[in-house]
């Protein structure tokens, strides 16, 4: 079994048990979910260098990322740097994230938030409504035409932006109604988790113009976000690359500074 499909089953028995604890109701009832949402589409077009800058302590191929730096800090730095919007992990078994870290920086950022999350419910949807995110990441590769339709409808109901993740040509198949905001191409490797920038190279043509497109994975060089600004990508979005550094936000404000003076 692929590590990816372990995580949507653990998911989907964690959601069951969620679900009859805290009933929707009671998500809905919390403050964050009437908080209007900062657009993470405009943030990323608005910005000079669109990068979205991730908050990662471990992941299935690196258990030990960052155990150091404190979210707060963190993302006090990432903002200072210049970062177009925050990808936070809230997945607790695989990437020790909590849906408290989204709700413990929420009054501190003044750029959206995307939770990065493996959203296979409606439950989870307005979760993520309740806990003050302003953009949901669906995955075209665990979910169907449907699935994303559904899923993306509720979203934009709630006033939520969605940032579909594709891996490759046939997942672009999956798209439809109006629903999302952002096209993101994984450049990893589902199967063997190895990771090749050229995977956004080949897909980029084929998604529409309608959408804000943006590259993930194994992005480290600035001379990889330039080849990518030439090609027409609006964004990126980086996770490891900074995270794994003794002070990612530092590391955060050199790069992003390092774009900027080229672009």
């Amino acid at each position: 079994m692929r590590i990816l499909d372990k995580i949507v089953e653990n998911k989907r028995t964690e959601i069951i048990k969620l679900s009859s604890e805290i009933p929707t109701s009671l998500l809905e009832s919390k403050s964050l979910f009437s908080k209007e949402s900062i657009s993470l589409k405009d943030s990323i077009l608005k910005s000079h260098s669109g990068i979205i800058c991730e908050f990662k302590r471990r992941s299935p191929s690196n258990n030990n990322i960052n155990y150091k730096s404190t979210i707060t800090e963190v993302v006090k730095g990432y903002q200072e740097a210049g970062a177009a919007g925050l990808s936070i992990l809230t997945n607790k078994i695989y990437f020790d994230g909590d849906i408290n870290d989204i709700i413990d920086i929420r009054n501190i950022s003044n750029i959206p938030i995307l939770r990065k999350e493996f959203i296979v419910s409606e439950y989870q949807v307005i979760e993520s409504k309740s806990i003050g995110a302003d953009a949901i990441l669906l995955i075209a590769s665990i979910l169907s035409k449907e699935e994303i339709l559904k899923y993306s409808s509720l979203a934009k109901c709630l006033g939520l932006e969605v940032l579909l993740e594709v891996h490759s040509a046939d997942e672009l198949n999956k798209i439809s109604g109006n629903n999302i905001d952002v096209i993101g191409i994984n450049n990893r490797n589902l199967d063997t988790l190895e990771i090749d920038i050229n995977n956004s190279i080949k897909l980029y043509d084929k998604i529409p113009n309608e959408f804000v497109k943006i590259s993930e994975s194994g992005i480290s060089k600035v001379e990889s976000i330039l080849e990518l600004k030439e090609i027409g990508f609006d964004g990126f979005l980086i996770g490891e690359n900074f995270m794994k550094t003794n002070n990612p936000m530092e590391s955060a404000y050199d790069f992003i500074k390092k774009v900027e003076d080229e672009i």
